[in-house]
């Protein structure tokens, strides 16, 4: 999982492709076999020169690791309350982060920003499979997280009650996971993709109160059904859940349950914008998020608020060289994913981040969908997944060619192994690139210290 992402960039901001023998800049550096690339691609100059961390900081966090988290979580969160201890081990493997300590997840994604004079900063970025679009600054997106969790708390949700959210990838999905975490319910994303009999396991192995839903999505270019899941997994009796909210997106007909149903924008679109977020402890639960289910029942893996908020918005920072004031960033990951929750719904927003957000797929409504958003708003950072890298190069540089890619400083690679191939050089871009930024990329970032104890993300 620790394959590094290498591409190298001629004169003319052209990436070529550095097949097996070669490194792609006319060395001929043999690669050593087909799954191993050892090679290292300095940085330049300038790129070293302004990046937002360097070397110092394996010593400094070798010196002494809680103190090199507490220093984190002191600079990169807002705390209600700080805490006394960054670490208590004293019962291995149960780790307890920043001990004492109170915060408020949405209040560090959200009103701190607007309270600092950001507000007009453009937080996300919503692109529609259709070509829809939306978008919200900081202000916008505090509102309506105010508002849903107003909305939540009058149909009964409170702190420590789960939530389960069935969405696509649409600002709601965000909004929902925010609002929760603002009262303090657990919410409990179900990648929109999973069957009506996965969303029930979930459900009750949470003892969700409420779902957030939508009618449906799209994908590739047709409508979706998302609901009919969410009824056919309710359909059985014995389960915990109370309400149903859901999102109008493609305006399919879904079949309704009196007193059970609500309309998103008959709850969410007329409750209060006025909502003060409180501090939950650091340990306090933030979301459940379930494994695949592959080698058995699905396992709820129960991320606190303190330590995860350190951690991905310390790597998010770190390890992509974010600068807010001037970098767009983009996940391709959904957020039924940990990737998603991390870098789509979490760490942009507590780092006051412009960010993309997509609902579609890279083919749909054409091959060359994801570099058209790329040129349309400047995107700097791209983080993706090698199989999406490995389809493009299947498809050629001609698509890629059509599109002005050169805001592209950063490319991160997640959710498997990379192989030499793709990763020293897409073959299908003409953007700026890692092995030139100095930027490369671990498929999952974690933490910059080695392994040894634990690390603030989850327990």
């Amino acid at each position: 999982m620790n394959d590094e992402v290498h591409m190298s960039q001629d004169a003319n901001g052209s990436t070529t492709t550095a097949a097996p023998g070669s490194d792609g800049a006319g060395n001929g550096d043999a690669l050593e076999n087909l799954l191993h690339e050892n090679r290292k691609f300095a940085p330049t100059p300038e790129f070293a020169a302004n990046a937002v961390v360097g070397a110092e900081v394996y010593a400094e966090a070798n010196a002494d690791r809680p103190a090199f988290w507490a220093k984190q979580a002191r600079e990169l969160l807002d705390w209600d309350t700080d805490f006394t201890e960054a670490l208590d081990w004293s019962n291995p493997p149960f780790a307890k982060w920043f001990v004492g300590g109170q915060v408020n997840a949405a209040y560090n994604a959200l009103d701190r920003h607007v309270e600092n004079g950001l507000g007009d900063r453009v937080a996300i970025h919503f692109e529609g499979e259709p070509g829809d679009t939306r978008s919200y600054t900081y202000a916008q997106l505090t509102d309506e997280v105010k508002k849903a969790a107003n909305a939540f708390e009058s149909l009964g949700v409170a702190k420590g009650d789960r939530v389960a959210v069935y969405l696509p990838m649409i600002p709601e999905a965000v909004i929902t996971m925010l609002a929760c975490a603002r009262i303090g319910a657990v919410h409990s994303v179900v990648f929109g993709g999973f069957s009506a009999d996965a969303l029930r396991s979930r459900i009750d192995d949470a003892e969700a109160k409420l779902v957030v839903t939508a009618d449906g999505t799209y994908r590739r270019g047709k409508p979706s059904p998302l609901k009919p899941a969410v009824d056919q997994a309710l359909s059985k009796e014995g389960h915990s859940v109370r309400n149903v909210v859901v999102v109008k997106r493609n305006g399919q007909p879904v079949d309704w349950h009196e007193g059970r149903d609500q309309w998103w924008e008959d709850t969410v679109g007329v409750a209060s914008g006025e909502h003060t977020a409180v501090g939950h402890d650091a340990e306090h639960p933030l979301f459940i998020l379930y494994t695949s289910g592959t080698t058995g029942k699905p396992k709820g893996i129960l991320h606190t608020t303190g330590g995860y908020l350190t951690q991905t918005a310390y790597t998010h920072k770190a390890v992509f060289d974010l600068h807010p004031d001037t970098d767009v960033f983009w996940c391709t990951a959904d957020v039924g994913w940990v990737t998603g929750h991390s870098y789509v719904a979490y760490a942009p927003l507590v780092n006051g981040a412009t960010q993309v957000m997509y609902e579609g797929t890279p083919d749909s409504p054409h091959q060359g969908r994801w570099w058209e958003i790329v040129e349309k708003y400047k995107v700097s950072i791209l983080y993706t997944a090698p199989t999406a890298i490995r389809t493009f190069m299947k498809w050629g540089r001609e698509i890629p060619a059509k599109y002005d890619l050169s805001s592209i400083r950063v490319l991160g690679s997640v959710g498997e192994p990379i192989n030499p191939r793709p990763g020293c050089g897409t073959g299908t871009s003409s953007a700026p690139t890692p092995g030139r930024t100095g930027k490369r990329r671990n498929t999952l970032p974690r933490s910059w210290t080695p392994g040894g104890r634990p690390r603030p993300a989850r327990r």
